[in-house]
């Protein structure tokens, strides 16, 4: 094995290559799989077996073809995704491969599809990530392989699955069946999906239910908890961190009759003085708070009220704004 970057969090990796009829997989001969890189390094991914995230969803990929972390952002989603892939697969970097939805992806970026063909011209049928990954399943039948989806709301999953959406069911894992081009293929019981979704994006509505019950969900949520935890690493002083915690708190809790004001305890990752508080308020939070509240005004000066108990007199005052975009611009 070959890396390209021995200092990338997840090294890309050549693989050894199988013929499609040892594999079961009619894809073309010189298709290979790519292990995208991760935002971390693998060793600080790794989870404590007791963790509880982690038993959790162990236990409901037996169950269900994958599992979807569900939370508003900044709540851990992503990186649990990733770190529960990365401990199941033992830290095995060609075991996990992790994708991005955005609203162009499409199956022809997941599945397969045609890609130039640089040396004779014209295009190749190519296998992409779903079908890579059933090959390195295959290749490894006794180990736990995983697909990681972020942002999987920003698609129509049944659009990007294609055929596959049936297949990754867990009951019909193995089972043979045909992609768009005719290839024959089927789903290895060992490949695993993990993906992450935000309530509030506007393609939720897209992920329809045939989707969605072959999936078992795992709410995350703000933690209180984490936040303190953060905090403290950071050296903020107590009672500073005192009157954060019951900002967080308080906004939280109003979060329940606007969901998208909801704030994750990773926005105050790294966050231990005033001077840090003041920036992430100035240029992210009430940002975020404003597009919350939108059409509450009186929701949003309540926000800002509850923020200068923690830095009095230093938030930038959204009374003094002389816009009239709307609120599309």
């Amino acid at each position: 094995m070959t890396t390209d970057t021995p200092n990338s969090p997840l090294a890309r990796t050549q693989v050894r290559e199988l013929s499609a009829q040892d594999l079961n997989l009619f894809v073309p001969e010189n298709a290979t799989y790519i292990a995208n890189d991760a935002t971390e390094h693998l060793e600080d991914l790794v989870l404590q077996d007791n963790d509880d995230i982690l038993l959790t969803t162990n236990q409901l990929l037996s169950d269900f073809g994958g599992v979807i972390f569900v939370g508003p952002p900044g709540t851990s989603k992503s990186w649990y995704a990733s770190a529960i892939a990365v401990t199941l697969a033992k830290g095995k970097s060609e075991l996990v491969r992790f994708v991005q939805f955005h609203p162009s992806y499409q199956y022809e970026d997941f599945v397969e599809g045609y890609i130039p063909d640089e040396e004779n011209g014209g295009f190749v049928l190519t296998p992409k990530h779903l079908l890579q990954m059933c090959r390195v399943a295959v290749e490894h039948p006794n180990e736990m392989v995983f697909i990681v989806i972020d942002e999987l709301s920003r698609v129509d999953p049944g659009r990007v699955f294609g055929e596959a959406l049936t297949y990754i069911e867990k009951s019909k894992r193995g089972l043979k069946f045909r992609v768009a081009s005719g290839t024959e293929c089927s789903i290895p019981a060992n490949l695993y999906i993990l993906a992450t979704m935000n309530p509030q994006d506007r393609g939720v509505d897209e992920v329809d239910a045939a989707f969605e019950r072959r999936f078992a969900k795992i709410q995350m949520d703000p933690s209180r908890i984490l936040l303190g935890q953060f905090l403290e690493e950071s050296g903020m002083p107590a009672d500073l961190r005192r009157r954060v915690e019951v900002f967080f708190m308080t906004i939280n809790g109003r979060a329940a009759q606007t969901p998208a004001a909801a704030i994750g305890h990773t926005f105050f990752r790294g966050i231990g003085d005033e001077a840090s508080l003041q920036a992430l308020w100035d240029h992210q939070l009430r940002f975020l708070l404003k597009k919350a509240y939108v059409i509450d005004p009186h929701g949003y000066a309540d926000a800002e009220k509850s923020w200068n108990q923690i830095v009095p007199s230093k938030s930038p005052s959204d009374s003094a704004d002389t816009t009239t975009a709307s609120p599309e611009d």
